[in-house]
């Protein structure tokens, strides 16, 4: 049952949100096409070897851990207590916060590091099951291991600065701080791994300097803003314990796709290639994941943090259902497209070097298992920051724990008959079963949503859909992609393909009269030059 009708929040906020999270997907576009070159120089170097590997193990443990405490559960956690003091306290009580959460979550972080490297060797054993047979590979993983958990600290705090600077409505350098981080491993591959005896090292010194990275580059915009971090160790901060609180269960709720995830690698671990074919896909996923769905999440969590601090539930329901709409929009072309060009990405990012024909059809297959549920894990996002926005972490939490279940379960069965395959699909469908649980205690919570508004945005989306998959399908069925060569060939017409779904997509959106096509027009045509000059006029 749909909620009685209530007014939408000022257009303004609503242009806000999407001009936001345009800026954002701008500046993951450039990341993620930065990491893009990252890993077709990775695939070219390593292929699916036992070195690629150990190296993707390894660096799943203190990625794993990242999610868990940084851009995870403290961001989400950080982000409504420092929109509070920073709404309704003083500057200097904001400003103490800041100082008092860097100098805790810098004594956590630095404390689990050194207690990493040194239990390194039993967290890989446990990580990596399959890699017990083979002492090599083992002890790989495990000098890996050691090498890259360093970066959980840059990493961390970088997470804090960034937290930090989207509350005061600075995205720019958060958004762009990735960029740096593929920058480090792509010089790292290039200039330092040659002239190792195991390349592969050079690249695990890449993935710590390009944390660094990420935490430096954000150090100016906060200076802007009066803010130099100083060292204040106060754990009894009633802020950093309000932080702590919400910490404690979000450690499961926010990172339940993450820790699935990981869950996937451990057991891929016992199919030569799994872990490396899994990164790849989810990489591939990622791609579309990060640049439309959490940037739309990471600027709506602002909104969502100040319009649940004001106790302002009807805005913060309609600006819930705006985020999903906008999901659907964005996710379902993507996933078509995804599902229908698996072939063709994959052979032409990756199919170079030492990464070979067989490698190939691992990844498809990894990332169209993947991609079925690329709408849940945009999905969880949006609907966990609404949670989180109402300092509501158990809800989460609880919903992470059955997810995580049901993703263990079907691994489980999925693993023999579909191999890696089946442990990715795993992955998709306890992400569907997390976001629908969700959304249901939310819309009942708030006395329902507006189903009937996410329904048409769902049914647009669908049947705008359709010239995306006549496209695709045209395309990936070309004879060029049976031929080994060809390279310049088969890279047009897979920009062909993308440029006609797009096009095809957008114009049957427009003939539907989407209103959240419309929604992004504004908000473009607000930043275009010719609209300045008509204001200033």
């Amino acid at each position: 049952m749909s909620p009685p009708s209530s007014p939408p929040p000022p257009a303004d906020e609503r242009h806000a949100i999407a001009g936001a999270a345009g800026l954002i997907g701008a500046a993951t576009l450039s990341s993620r096409l930065l990491g893009f070159a990252r890993d077709v120089i990775l695939a070219r170097l390593l292929g699916a070897t036992m070195a690629a590997d150990a190296f993707f193990v390894a660096y799943r443990i203190p990625n794993l851990l990242r999610e868990l405490l940084a851009e995870g559960s403290m961001s989400s956690a950080f982000i409504p207590v420092f929109t509070e003091y920073h709404t309704l306290r003083s500057k200097r009580d904001t400003w103490e916060l800041a100082g008092a959460a860097f100098t805790t979550l810098l004594s956590l972080v630095t404390l689990l590091t050194l207690l990493g490297i040194v239990a390194a060797p039993a967290i890989v054993w446990v990580f990596a099951p399959g890699f017990h047979e083979d002492p090599a590979r083992l002890h790989l993983t495990t000098l890996l291991t050691r090498i890259m958990f360093p970066y959980l600290i840059f990493v961390s705090l970088a997470a804090l600065t960034m937290g930090m600077l989207n509350t005061l409505r600075a995205f720019a350098a958060p958004a762009l701080a990735p960029v740096l981080f593929n920058v480090c491993i792509i010089a790292a591959a290039l200039f330092v791994a040659p002239s190792l005896e195991h390349p592969i090292l050079g690249v695990a010194v890449g993935v710590v300097i390009g944390g660094l990275a990420q935490f430096v580059v954000q150090l100016p915009g906060l200076h802007r803003r009066g803010l130099l971090f100083r060292w204040r160790f106060a754990p009894q901060h009633p802020g950093v314990r309000a932080i702590g609180r919400l910490m404690a269960p979000t450690l499961l709720g926010v990172s339940a796709t993450q820790i699935n995830i990981t869950v996937s690698t451990v057991l891929a671990s016992y199919f030569p290639g799994g872990p490396t074919y899994l990164f790849y896909g989810m990489r591939l996923v990622q791609f579309p994941l990060g640049i439309l769905g959490i940037a739309l999440a990471t600027a709506l969590l602002p909104t969502l943090s100040d319009q649940a601090a004001r106790r302002a539930m009807d805005e913060l329901r309609d600006t819930l259902g705006f985020g999903l709409r906008m999901i659907l929009f964005l996710m379902v072309p993507a996933m078509v497209g995804l599902i229908m060009l698996r072939h063709p990405i994959v052979h032409v990012c990756f199919e170079h070097g030492a990464f070979t024909a067989a490698d190939t059809r691992g990844t498809a297959d990894a990332l169209v298992a993947y991609a079925v549920g690329l709408w849940a894990f945009a999905g969880i996002r949006i609907i966990v920051a609404a949670f989180y926005a109402l300092h509501d972490t158990k809800t989460p939490a609880l919903a992470a724990g059955l997810a995580m279940l049901v993703n263990i379960t079907l691994a489980v069965m999925l693993m023999r008959p579909l191999e890696h395959a089946g442990l990715a699909l795993a992955t998709a469908l306890s992400a569907m079963v997390h976001v629908s649980v969700l959304l249901g205690i939310f819309a009942r919570r708030l006395g329902g949503m507006d189903w009937r508004r996410v329904g048409r945005a769902l049914g647009h989306a669908l049947l705008a859909a359709i010239p995306v998959l006549l496209a695709c399908a045209w395309v990936s069925g070309l004879a060029v992609w049976q031929r080994d060569d060809e390279w310049m060939a088969k890279g047009i017409m897979l920009l062909v393909g993308i440029g006609l779904s797009l096009t095809g997509y957008v114009g049957a959106q427009a003939l539907l009269r989407s209103d959240e096509q419309d929604v992004l027009w504004n908000m473009a045509q607000r930043h275009m030059p010719w609209s300045h000059r008509r204001e200033g006029e």
